[in-house]
């Protein structure tokens, strides 16, 4: 044998793969553009767990049962994402007393008694208000929510366990009955206003305002609200309308990109029993954002 086929056959020998013995996945319709297999895929490299895997699955929330259902031992856990996650939490055989509370769940873990559900949304948009004010979180209490679906909810969580005792929802139709019981339970003072109150002056006596809506609910109205540090729950594209104009006014701002990386830590934590690797994962993030 000369050296070019000695080199040939060592090329073509095949290369051993690590056989994947673990596995999560994150479920929604659509889900392609979901960055979670990013943020988990670099936590395990980071921690060198090569046995480890994490995908993208499409899931209607009809669909969910019967995935987690089928699910063979090696899948772990799963991220939840829209249309599924009100129907992560009727699945559970278990709950979080967080989850129950804000009356949906982003994460399911597979345990002894079968599949947990929490809401680790909870724990995004607290590490994001964290980067947005910093030590100052412990200093206000009054903010401004826009929107009011699934993610206002653990936001208003997110805002009671911060200590905020005083916040506007603004929302184009009246949500106050559907969310009365966690705001009761959270022991908030809401005042719910739509876009034909004085937004102006609502943003100005905010000292956050948290926006959970998509960019074109609060389209024409960003400079009115623009007065006060922003986390826009929204990361593509970036920045929005609304953190470009309250930047131009002085503000600080965060994008739904480092909400999406703090509520990943505890799902990554919650899988695997590791501690997150939080530095590695959120440069991968922030590398396949560019």
């Amino acid at each position: 044998m000369n050296s070019h086929e000695i080199i040939k056959a060592v090329v073509s020998e095949p290369v051993a793969q690590t056989p994947i013995n673990h596995r999560a996945a994150v479920l929604g319709f659509p889900i392609a553009h979901s960055r979670s297999p990013v943020l988990h895929n670099a936590g395990y490299q980071a921690l060198e767990m090569a046995d480890w895997d994490y995908s993208r699955m499409e899931c209607t929330e009809e669909d969910l049962p019967g995935i987690i259902g089928d699910a063979d031992e090696s899948y772990v856990g799963f991220s939840v994402t829209m249309p599924a996650k009100f129907a992560a939490l009727r699945c559970a055989d278990e709950v979080t007393e967080r989850a129950q509370l804000i009356g949906s769940a982003n994460t399911l873990v597979r345990t002894e008694a079968g599949w947990r559900a929490d809401n680790t949304d909870c724990d995004g948009v607290i590490g994001a208000l964290g980067e947005l004010l910093g030590q100052r979180l412990d200093q206000i209490n009054r903010a401004l929510v826009i929107g009011g679906g699934g993610t206002a909810r653990p936001a208003l969580w997110a805002l009671a366990q911060a200590g905020i005792t005083e916040v506007t929802v603004l929302n184009r139709s009246d949500r106050r009955a559907e969310l009365a019981p966690l705001v009761e339970a959270l022991g908030l003072s809401v005042n719910f206003i739509n876009f034909g109150h004085d937004i102006r002056q609502a943003a100005i006596d905010a000292e956050v305002i948290v926006s959970t809506v998509p960019s074109a609910a609060v389209a024409g109205h960003e400079s009115d609200l623009g007065h006060a540090p922003v986390l826009d729950v929204i990361y593509e594209p970036w920045p929005t309308r609304l953190t470009i104009a309250a930047a131009a006014n002085g503000y600080r701002t965060v994008g739904g990109h480092v909400m999406l990386a703090h509520q990943a830590f505890g799902q990554f934590e919650q899988f695997t029993a590791q501690p997150a690797p939080k530095e590695q994962m959120r440069q991968a993030l922030e590398r396949s954002l560019r």
